[in-house]
């Protein structure tokens, strides 16, 4: 129904809509996917006439109910193919998301609705981003950036906001993962660096780590 170009389309407009009711402007839109704001608006054009997004001058862009139903569907099928790749086949989770990108486009609901099942139902994928079930349904859990808590509150680690390689390989060095336990124990005020403390060590990490890690609060101390 949709090319592998008019899915990366729907599917950015849906992340960069997040949970705001504006419409997302062209130009977020080309800078999100490394193109030309003429080009953007030639596929905005194909979109709209397949009733997939809405656009209106000075509002931006925004996805139909069925640009959402499309949108949720390819995301559903990425996040499994990630928790195929690093569950059955080994892989590392910093190797993924470029295979799942290539895969996502697969169109063939047996097939995932059978992935789904032989993974067991996954709710989360390897980053731990919410899995879309066959419905579209989310399963959200309340979560706070590791920069927002403050000294002696602590959480679990349980997603990331930056999933690029790099980013996914210094935490993997620093063995930060999901499931870990971090507690907050000193903010430097001059850079906004922190101290954490995870499997009983100190750690040092800078502000833009901490804006990086997501984190679900289990305790905070007085």
């Amino acid at each position: 129904m949709f090319s592998q170009s008019e899915e990366n389309y729907i599917k950015t407009i849906f992340h960069l809509g997040g949970i705001s009711t504006k419409g997302i402007s062209t130009n977020a839109i080309a800078k999100k996917l490394n193109t030309k704001a003429s080009s953007v608006t030639d596929m905005i054009k194909k979109l709209s006439e397949k009733e997939v997004v809405l656009y209106k001058k000075y509002q931006g862009v925004s996805l139909t109910k069925l640009g959402k139903k499309t949108a949720v569907n390819i995301i559903r099928k990425h996040r499994l193919w990630e928790v195929f790749l690093v569950k059955k086949l080994n892989f590392s989770w910093d190797e993924v998301h470029e295979v799942a990108e290539q895969l996502e486009h697969i169109n063939s609901p047996k097939l995932i609705n059978e992935l789904d099942a032989f993974l067991d139902y996954p709710k989360r994928d390897p980053h731990g981003d919410p899995i879309p079930d066959k419905n579209g349904n989310l399963h959200v859990v309340e979560k706070s950036l590791l920069a927002t808590l403050n000294i002696n509150e602590k959480g679990i680690c349980i997603g990331v906001e930056d999933s690029s390689s790099e980013f996914l390989q210094f935490l993997d060095k620093h063995e930060i993962a999901l499931g870990k336990s971090i507690e907050i124990t000193e903010k430097e005020p001059f850079d906004g660096s922190f101290t954490i403390k995870m499997d009983n060590k100190l750690l040092s990490i800078s502000n833009k780590i901490a804006n990086n890690l997501y984190i679900q609060k289990t305790q905070k101390q007085d």
